[in-house]
């Protein structure tokens, strides 16, 4: 995804900006999340941060932009010299990371409650994460399958499956508030489940 229109990516204070604005955006939420608290946290002055962000709604999907594009590039853009059995159980415990992340729960919470007024914010939120990763699993897939060592015929649904996989009854927990923290063993039993079901479906 590219970055939103009228974002100046430049200057040293950039990161400052988006670290601050991640804070306050998880700590406040969206329309809570003032830009003269965010400035404050950053360390910045109003002028700077409007000098890269025109709008919070900007300012709000580059932070989730940058936060999914570092995981994208850890856990989902997979070495094509992996096997899948190894390649997929390492993105999936790097997805499940990400999702029991106090970011994540921020961000998810963040669109369900603005995306009525604010449909960028949802449609920020879609790009940024499902379709990206989406993309980005579904080119490892490719490679695997030109390989011989899967046997897929609709990647894009075979991508979002796995995602579902990897969200198996840890998300539902956290999002009901029926639990937060889970064990290594939590952990592992859905990375494991999740690539063994998916492996059993498409592997060659």
């Amino acid at each position: 995804m590219n970055a939103p229109a009228n974002v100046n990516r430049q200057g040293r204070k950039y990161e400052q900006v988006l670290d601050g604005a991640r804070t306050v955006f998880v700590a406040m939420g969206y329309e809570r999340a003032s830009v003269d608290e965010i400035a404050r946290v950053a360390g910045v002055s109003k002028a700077t941060l409007y000098s890269y962000f025109p709008e919070k709604r900007l300012l709000f999907t580059e932070v989730y932009r940058t936060e999914i594009l570092r995981l994208a590039d850890s856990a989902v853009a997979l070495s094509g010299a992996q096997p899948p059995e190894i390649a997929l159980r390492e993105a999936a415990r790097r997805i499940l990371d990400y999702l029991t992340s106090d970011f994540a729960l921020a961000m998810y919470r963040i669109c369900v409650a603005e995306s009525q007024r604010f449909p960028e914010i949802g449609r920020a939120f879609y790009e940024s994460g499902p379709e990206l990763g989406r993309a980005r699993l579904g080119a490892y897939l490719r490679g695997a399958l030109a390989r011989g060592e899967v046997r897929i015929d609709d990647i894009e649904l075979a991508a979002d499956q796995f995602f579902q996989l990897c969200q198996s009854t840890i998300c539902d927990r956290i999002l009901c508030g029926v639990q937060t923290h889970f064990s290594e063993d939590e952990m592992m039993r859905i990375v494991d489940g999740a690539v063994e079901t998916f492996l059993a479906r498409y592997g060659a």
